[in-house]
């Protein structure tokens, strides 16, 4: 049997949300039809931005605010710079996941807005233009697409599993520990696909396209909406560690609650709170990835 959700029974934030999202996405769809004219910049060494990004995050921003003007806003390439800096409730918003997809013509990127209230992720939308694919979610309620219920893939088994991930590019990044645990994962299962866009990898777990995905290097905009769709949909969040508190470390692993523990016991020692029994130590570290995220975001 099929579970869907009726219009009347979405929450008034979600809906809001997803209007959003669709806004954005009709700019990104109309920019794709002649991509080679859209202008690009570089934030920074492969960390590409387009005029079609900042249009998506403005319409995005004005949607939310208009509805909800006390409301704090998170953004990819705007920052903290919208909405009120104390609001208890913060939307967290990529408004073009998969950029450098985008300005390719590769089709695989999104539109990734999610609620978080009280420092709980509430709601979230992952909106998919080129297919028109619509994931939804309020916590409590489970995940959506296109208003058929989601669960995670119910595979156990490492050597059945497909799993995605995202490969480090910028300056900096450790590729030599990248490449270690990426030989880890490929050895044990059916395969591994680096589609390029997070917060799709992370809404593929929720729908069981995939069974699983990790990556280093994440900001909270990349992460949030995919990541309660996981949770919502059956799934678990985590760092490589399996520690719940991921959205300000920088990793991420998703997936099915079984294949979750197996990923954990090879991702652990890749993770840079592995054996810090020491919590002041790991409170410092994740501040200092705090520091990051806000000078990033200025």
């Amino acid at each position: 049997m099929t579970i869907t959700a009726s219009t009347s029974s979405i929450h008034p934030m979600l809906n809001i949300a997803i209007k959003a999202a669709r806004a954005a996405g009709s700019i990104i769809n109309r920019a794709a039809l002649d991509v080679e004219s859209v202008r690009v910049s570089k934030k920074m060494e492969n960390d590409f931005v387009t005029e079609v990004d900042q249009a998506s995050e403005k319409i995005i921003i004005d949607t939310l605010l208009n509805a909800y003007p006390d409301h704090g806003i998170l953004a990819e390439e705007s920052g903290k710079t919208h909405g009120n800096p104390n609001a208890e409730h913060v939307w967290i918003i990529d408004p073009l996941d998969g950029t450098t997809n985008f300005i390719h013509g590769f089709p695989f990127y999104c539109v990734s807005i999610a609620l978080q209230s009280r420092g709980r992720l509430e709601q979230a939308v992952v909106y998919d233009p080129s297919r028109n694919d619509l994931f939804t979610s309020t916590r409590g309620r489970g995940a959506f697409l296109n208003d058929r219920r989601l669960r995670v893939s119910k595979r156990i088994r490492m050597k059945e599993c497909l799993i995605t991930t995202g490969f480090p590019f910028r300056d900096g990044d450790d590729f030599k520990a990248y490449l270690s645990m990426l030989a880890e994962v490929m050895t044990r299962t059916a395969g591994v696909r680096r589609p390029g866009a997070a917060a799709l990898d992370l809404a593929y777990v929720a729908a069981g396209f995939s069974d699983g995905f990790f990556e280093t290097g994440l900001h909270p905009w990349d992460m949030a909406a995919g990541a309660l769709l996981v949770t919502e949909a059956g799934g678990l969040v985590g760092n490589f560690t399996g520690e719940a508190d991921y959205l300000l470390q920088r990793e991420c692993l998703a997936a099915n609650p079984k294949v979750y523990g197996q990923l954990v016991s090879l991702l652990q020692p890749y993770s840079k709170f592995s054996g810090v029994a020491d919590k002041a130590v790991a409170a410092q570290a994740i501040a200092e990835l705090r520091k990051d995220i806000d000078d990033s975001t200025h």
